[in-house]
């Protein structure tokens, strides 16, 4: 659920980037523009999911802890 949620979000955050940038420049938002803004949110997609997979899990106090 997760991931379906991250897809979902990133999709609606990058139409309506594209949205509102198309808007501003006076260009028309047909096909090819909404299509490469869903793949482009996908691209977005998957680099969250790196990034959150590189970084460390644990707190920083826990990870230089010693008693």
């Amino acid at each position: 659920m997760r991931y379906i949620m991250l897809v979902v979000w990133s999709a609606l955050l990058v139409s309506t980037l594209n949205y509102v940038v198309s808007s501003i420049n006076n260009v028309p938002l047909d096909g090819p523009a909404f299509t490469k803004g869903l793949w482009m949110s996908l691209v977005f997609s998957v680099l969250i999911l790196v990034i959150d997979a590189v970084l460390p899990k644990d707190s920083p106090k826990e990870i230089g802890h010693h008693e």
